[in-house]
């Protein structure tokens, strides 16, 4: 059976790192730990699970620390994952199973669900695909001082296994602006920073509500012809969501309308543009594009940036609306019912329930 090393770089984690270690103990033949500047229990907590724990100086680079912890890998195969991701049960099988396959299958890099977002029942409502999985190999080499990534190489499959990011606390949340932002200056000007820098350089500005300046990022950014299909796509909804927040709605129709030159619409930029014109109380026109985004949600599968709800809840919700509001009630009232499916007990619904039954309408 193909061996595997689990390398983390860690930092303060007392909090979460014993839920992680005991997550993931029985699949790793060996865990790498690599504390790039812990003052609590963090390497404690570690030794109980490995004694393989090395000291590395944070140089304000995530990938030169993770390509240290890749290097202490002897494992076939290098897994990682940050302090504050969990496994359950059910995926820890999973990835068992996957282990057993290893040798027969013979796959470079495994990717696998990454989910970062929940919602109110604490279920995924967020997630991605990453190079989660890889061969030991000089091409398993990760990139970028933030955000970083390992470009898939070779035989690249896809698994579905799911690991949550479930941070506890909130960190030093301007670390990662700084660390652009640092990088700018070295560099002297924004189009020095790479492609997928200068996206994620803009998500930063906007997350810490800089919408002028966000806007003018991902405008940039946009301008480029080197960037990833995903994130062109999150580039225009993120610049309309800051054209939104600037009070500017056609600025904001302008970057979905960019958006749709990045191909078919996904249900995530569909839905968007049902809310600019539901905003607008163009309800026959949201209803087209809501309409579109269960079509395309069918049709899409889990590229990019997934978001379950715009695939189902969401638009069902909206189109329960637009219908009601252009009179038409009894499909207005079919359509939260199948909202209600996707996402049982949830206010909207149950709201929408209480409406319906006063104005005579009955699922």
């Amino acid at each position: 059976m193909a061996s595997v090393s689990l390398c983390m770089i860690v930092r303060n984690e007392e909090q979460v790192l014993g839920r992680c270690l005991s997550c993931v103990k029985d699949f790793a033949d060996e865990i790498i730990i690599v504390d790039t500047g812990s003052n609590d229990k963090t390497k404690e907590i570690a030794s109980l699970f490995t004694d393989q724990i090395y000291d590395f100086p944070w140089i304000d680079d995530f990938a030169a620390a993770r390509n240290f912890a890749f290097q202490k890998g002897t494992g076939d195969y290098l897994f990682w994952l940050d302090a504050d991701d969990v496994i359950t049960e059910e995926e820890q099988k999973k990835l068992m199973k996957l282990k057993m396959r290893l040798d027969q299958e013979k796959p470079d890099v495994v990717m696998m669900k990454y989910a970062v977002g929940y919602d109110g029942s604490g279920s995924p409502s967020f997630f991605f695909y990453r190079e989660r999985l890889l061969r030991r190999c000089e091409r398993a080499v990760w990139k970028g001082r933030i955000h970083e990534v390992i470009e898939p190489f070779g035989k690249t499959v896809r698994e579905d296994i799911l690991i949550e990011h479930r941070k506890i606390g909130t960190g030093d949340p301007d670390r990662n602006l700084r660390i652009f932002e640092k990088m700018i200056r070295e560099k002297g000007k924004i189009a020095g920073l790479t492609a997928r820098e200068h996206y994620y350089y803009g998500k930063e500005l906007y997350y810490h509500k800089r919408y002028k300046e966000a806007a003018g990022v991902f405008l940039t950014y946009l301008e480029r012809s080197d960037g990833w299909h995903i994130d062109r796509i999150d580039a225009c909804r993120h610049g309309a969501f800051c054209m939104y927040q600037l009070g500017k709605r056609d600025e904001a129709l302008f970057f979905l309308l960019m958006g749709l030159r990045e191909g078919i619409p996904g249900p995530e930029l569909c839905c968007d543009l049902g809310w600019w014109f539901f905003s607008g109380k163009r309800y026959a026109d949201a209803e087209f594009w809501y309409r579109q985004a269960l079509k395309t949600g069918r049709l899409a599968g889990e590229e990019g940036f997934i978001m379950p709800e715009y695939r189902g809840y969401i638009p069902y919700l909206q189109l329960c609306v637009c219908l009601d509001r252009m009179g038409e009630r009894k499909k207005a009232c079919w359509y939260n019912e199948l909202a209600e499916r996707c996402h049982p007990g949830t206010e909207a619904c149950r709201k929408n329930r209480e409406y319906f039954a006063r104005i005579g309408m009955r699922k």
